[in-house]
């Protein structure tokens, strides 16, 4: 299916782009939130005249995304946790508890914007990026330490 991106998508293409994407991506992640339009002829004509506008609301975001993230890589998060042998954490931290403490220092971070592939089941100091746009990635320091 070929669609018109309303903003840009990580490795996908930028405002204005038609792309061709597989029809359940399209339906069930690109359209219903707004990230695009099915590509029909009055679209795409309706598009043309609306990139400019696409572009600099895009704009806008990239920058909002950024002074977020100037903001975001001076937080460091620290988790206390039990430890059984070998430094090996009775659970697990989340990208949601992530997410929750970052909430109670007064970030609107949703926890699927939290780029941690796994759970942290170990001590020490982590990295741990935060997909705010599709040009924005920065990077919070999270500390897991001995309860």
């Amino acid at each position: 299916m070929e669609v018109i991106l309303r903003q840009a998508v990580e490795n996908l293409g930028s405002p204005g782009d038609v792309v061709k994407v597989s029809n359940g991506f399209a339906r069930n992640h690109l359209l219903p939130r707004g990230m695009a339009f099915e590509a029909t002829p009055g679209n795409l004509k309706r598009i043309a005249q609306e990139k400019t506008r696409l572009e600099a609301a895009e704009n806008e975001r990239r920058n909002a995304a950024q002074t977020l993230a100037e903001r975001l890589e001076q937080v460091s998060l620290t988790f206390s946790a039990r430890v059984g042998e070998e430094g090996k954490l009775f659970g697990s931290v989340t990208s949601a508890d992530i997410a929750h403490q970052l909430e109670g220092q007064g970030f609107q971070i949703e926890k699927r914007q939290i780029d941690l592939h796994e759970p942290l089941r170990t001590l020490g100091v982590f990295q741990v990026p935060v997909r705010l746009h599709a040009d924005v990635k920065p990077e919070i320091k999270v500390w897991v330490i001995k309860q």
